[in-house]
């Protein structure tokens, strides 16, 4: 495995991707993120001018194609994908989903994964193997009440990584989810507060019920996630593949 590792992170110019970068440069790795945040990726450029920056949609085919000619003529190559772009979808009965809301969360969690794959598969088996790493979510291990469509991408994305990691074992290429529990900041917050509304009772109250449904009675930093593929990107993961890794503080339920 190289010392320093081209990686290319999705949706990183903030959260959790953005924890991961710098994890990765840290460690001296050479990245390039996207984001489809031109106020957020500006901010990224600024504080990070050696990271090449693309803006860029992964729910659009064509965008992705954009961004990985740009991953070439950065980094010349990639050892690493890191597919981090998803939305929290809506907050709904199934029966009240709306149906652009089910396809837009659909289309950027579950296609944006393939999308990116498809085109980095061909640069890591060029590069002699490498990783994919994708964030599924403690979602995509347990049922999730009012969150169908978030809940039926996450899911999916982890048979998704786990056939990857079956066609590309035999390249040296190894794929792995990981399952993030609730991470503090802004976005739970925002869950929480809808799923607050929808079950009609205060925002502190559905707070602690969801702190009560994890044995660690804590949210996850988003470091504990950047840590987590820190270390599946690394010589300490190189036999690590087809798993779908909680970090979660362990979820017992998401009944919430």
């Amino acid at each position: 495995m190289a010392t320093q590792q081209r990686i290319l992170v999705t949706a990183a110019a903030r959260g959790i991707g953005r924890a991961m970068v710098e994890g990765f440069l840290a460690r001296g790795d050479r990245v390039h993120i996207c984001d489809v945040d031109e106020a957020a990726l500006a901010e990224f450029r600024a504080a990070h001018p050696e990271v090449g920056a693309t803006l860029a949609d992964v729910s659009d085919p064509a965008q992705v194609d954009q961004l990985f000619d740009a991953v070439e003529r950065d980094l010349g190559g990639l050892d690493v994908l890191v597919a981090n772009a998803g939305i929290a979808g809506p907050t709904a009965a199934v029966e009240d989903v709306e149906i652009e809301a089910w396809q837009r969360t659909i289309d950027i969690n579950l296609s944006g994964a393939f999308y990116c794959a498809r085109r980095a598969v061909p640069l890591i088996k060029a590069a002699g193997g490498g990783s994919i790493v994708i964030i599924s979510s403690a979602a995509g291990l347990f049922g999730y009440p009012l969150r169908a469509p978030y809940a039926a991408s996450k899911w999916a994305l982890i048979g998704f990584a786990k056939t990857l990691a079956m066609e590309l074992g035999s390249f040296g290429i190894r794929v792995n989810a990981i399952c993030p529990g609730p991470v503090a900041g802004p976005r739970i917050d925002g869950v929480i507060d809808a799923k607050a509304r929808a079950r009609d009772i205060p925002f502190d109250e559905m707070r602690e019920t969801y702190l009560n449904t994890l044995s660690l009675h804590t949210f996850i930093d988003r470091e504990d996630i950047a840590n987590m593929a820190l270390f599946l990107t690394s010589s300490a993961g190189a036999k690590i593949s087809g798993q779908a890794l909680a970090v979660d503080g362990h979820t017992e339920t998401l009944r919430t």
